[in-house]
């Protein structure tokens, strides 16, 4: 992986003057042995029906509670007996995320329900779960609170270490990138380990996107993420799923859905899956904008903490070139109080005060105001799709305010 860079250069793996670098092509063969196909073709046909004269593209989202049932046989006769567990388009979604992913899929009504859904499927009293201390906030209150309450045993280690022993362990959650923080774990070294103390293994992919990784090919057993952040992009919905290639694990998650109803809608589902159309092009472009902000925050003395993984001299900088196929679009700093940060948000006119991240038009949000254990000037900053000059001009003139 080459140092990010703008304005024709390389930046993060993508591609420049036509190459692949990214574990794509590269004049036309492959590097990697993968699918032949590059992100963007992949992005744009992933999950839809085989082409036929008269239909669209991506069929429409079909809005149903109940279907017809065959009178005798009932629901066994055809795939769709009750909208809770049963939706055309639903599947249509979990076949393209399941592509991008490399595994089977189910989708939830948020990343939270899935996160849930997964801990609640997987774990019995007396189990032992090790989840990330640096990670989502609301999954360790959701450990804490109800986790612990039915007599699950929780452990919180970093993100970028020391893990406990895995011993006795039933699953371990990593988050990398972890939100908000930044910091990458060693997927295929934690993996190996906790396989070998019998653990079973989730990451939450959110930050990263299955273009940015894949970990299931890293070893990890199931991908748990929110397709509300950078996986859909623009803004307008709540998705959650959990992919993985086991049946064992599928099949428990599934059923855990169908009795809880945490399914999203079918209109949801619908324009979920036409955005995972342009996210190659949106992570590119939010790629690039965060690596000029990371070198602009990184060179300023009144801005300090500046965390992004793919800046040289970022801690986990080593870790995430030789294990990320790209880089988010997500960066961290610090303006060291909350008056500034407010400041700085007002002047800005490209930057918009919000939570979540991932979408189309840049966002900050300080994160303590949330609960997140960080500072009070710490703030999480999404990068967008604008033109680079524009919010590079844009973030130094609210800086300097």
């Amino acid at each position: 992986m080459t140092t990010p860079g703008t304005d024709g250069e390389r930046v993060d793996g993508e591609p420049t003057d036509g190459e692949r670098v990214d574990g794509e092509r590269v004049d036309g063969e492959r590097v990697d042995g993968g699918s032949v196909d590059g992100d963007g073709t992949r992005c744009v046909r992933a999950g839809l029906p085989e082409p036929a004269p008269g239909q669209p593209f991506l069929p429409g989202p079909v809005f149903a509670a109940p279907y017809h049932l065959d009178p005798r046989q009932g629901p066994a006769a055809a795939p769709n007996g009750y909208g809770r567990p049963d939706n055309p388009t639903r599947r249509l979604l979990e076949a393209a995320i399941g592509e991008l992913e490399g595994g089977d899929v189910r989708v939830f009504a948020s990343g939270q329900a899935a996160i849930t859904g997964l801990l609640l499927a997987v774990l019995r009293p007396g189990d032992t779960v090790v989840l990330p201390a640096d990670g989502y906030f609301p999954v360790r209150a959701f450990a804490t609170d109800t986790l612990a309450g039915i007599g699950v045993r929780v452990l919180f280690a970093p993100t970028a270490g020391p893990y406990p022993s895995f011993a006795g362990v039933r699953l371990v959650l990593l988050e990398s990138p972890a939100n908000p923080g930044l910091d990458v774990a060693d997927v295929p070294a934690l993996a190996a380990a906790a396989h070998a103390a019998g653990a079973l293994v989730a990451v939450d992919n959110t930050t990263a996107t299955p273009l940015g990784q894949r970990p299931l090919d890293l070893g990890a057993d199931v991908v748990v993420a929110s397709g509300t952040k950078a996986l859909t992009g623009h803004s307008d919905l709540l998705l959650g799923y959990v992919a993985t290639r086991s049946a064992g694990l599928l099949d428990p998650v599934t059923a855990w859905r169908t009795m809880t109803g945490a399914v999203p809608g079918a209109f949801d589902a619908w324009l979920a899956h036409r955005s995972l159309a342009t996210l190659d092009l949106r992570l590119a472009r939010q790629s690039a904008n965060a690596a000029a902000l990371a070198r602009l925050l990184a060179g300023r003395p009144d801005v300090t903490g500046v965390r992004w993984p793919g800046l040289p001299g970022d801690p986990a900088y080593a870790l995430a070139s030789a294990q990320l196929r790209r880089m988010p679009g997500v960066v961290s700093f610090d303006l060291g109080d909350a008056e500034r940060v407010a400041r700085f948000l007002t002047a800005s006119r490209l930057v918009a005060a919000a939570t979540s991240f991932g979408g189309l038009h840049t966002t900050a949000d300080r994160r303590a105001q949330w609960g997140d254990d960080t500072p009070p000037g710490f703030v999480r900053l999404s990068c967008g799709v604008e033109d680079t000059a524009d919010l590079v001009a844009d973030v130094t003139a609210a800086l300097l305010a």
